[in-house]
């Protein structure tokens, strides 16, 4: 009887995984550092923490979703998930500061930087036109952001079909964003060495994209689920931190499109 339950939080058994996800993360970033120090070993390191970072989410979210499942996801737990995703996302903003605050700190003081000739965009650089693929790609997130809020009203209400058909819609427009965007960097008149912009440019875009690319499989994962019958109208934080993350990447696109597509590139010869 001195083991019996009597709150509302779950406490959770002694797992393996978190063990596992830090030796696989160590491996993963030290892979990395000795492949780009042309370590023989450095690839074969890296591939193996990959794959041990890739298991370990696997395995650790499956049974995340088991104790859901089980009822162990209490109106307190998943509030404390709530604040656990808020956090993460708050932590991801501090991520996007830093390419901001670097490109910022090129582009409003040209004059303290000699490599930018004391004018951005630098000398003899070809800006992409903002109001081309960019303000495409701008439009295909703000519908996903819609899509997506479709979806989540649908699972409020009861409507599975809708919730499908929702992530379905945002999915497809998360791959065709990306899609534009690889299209865009193969054809961009600058390369990412040798130049300010080019680094700052592709820094900050890339690592926004590279949030698409996760938020996509994200909802995909969601999809699948929804598929399985999981989610309910009051129990879906699966979902939910899914939909979050993506307003998330949206509003960070608009920062990007209106600060380094068009503020950024103002004045300088346009590709194409």
């Amino acid at each position: 009887m001195a083991s019996t339950k009597n709150h509302d939080y779950h406490i959770l058994p002694p797992d393996q995984w978190p063990l596992i996800g830090a030796t696989a993360a160590l491996a993963l970033f030290g892979g990395a550092v000795m492949w780009m120090h042309a370590n023989p070993y450095g690839k074969f390191v890296f591939a193996l923490g990959a794959l041990g970072v890739i298991v370990t989410m696997y395995s650790w979210w499956a049974n995340v979703i088991r104790e859901g499942k089980a009822g162990d996801h209490t109106p307190v737990v998943q509030l404390h998930l709530r604040y656990g995703m808020i956090l993460f996302i708050a932590s991801e903003v501090m991520f996007f500061v830093a390419w901001f605050w670097a490109f910022f700190s090129s582009s409003m003081f040209p004059s303290a930087m000699e490599a930018v000739g004391g004018q951005w965009p630098p000398k003899g650089i070809e800006v992409l036109d903002p109001f081309g693929f960019p303000l495409l790609n701008t439009m295909i997130l703000l519908c996903s952001g819609t899509t997506v809020t479709w979806a989540h009203h649908a699972l409020i209400h009861g409507d599975r079909e809708g919730l499908k058909k929702g992530l379905i819609a945002t999915i497809l427009l998360g791959m065709l964003f990306t899609s534009i965007q690889a299209y865009e960097y193969i054809h961009a008149p600058f390369a990412f060495k040798g130049n300010i912009y080019g680094a700052t440019f592709f820094m900050a875009t890339g690592f926004h994209g590279f949030h698409v690319l996760v938020g996509t499989i994200f909802l995909i994962i969601c999809l699948l689920r929804a598929q399985k019958g999981d989610f309910t109208p009051r129990a879906h934080f699966g979902f939910e931190a899914a939909a979050w993350y993506w307003h998330f990447v949206d509003v960070v696109w608009l920062f990007l499109f209106v600060s380094v597509y068009v503020w950024g590139g103002w004045g300088a010869p346009v590709h194409g």
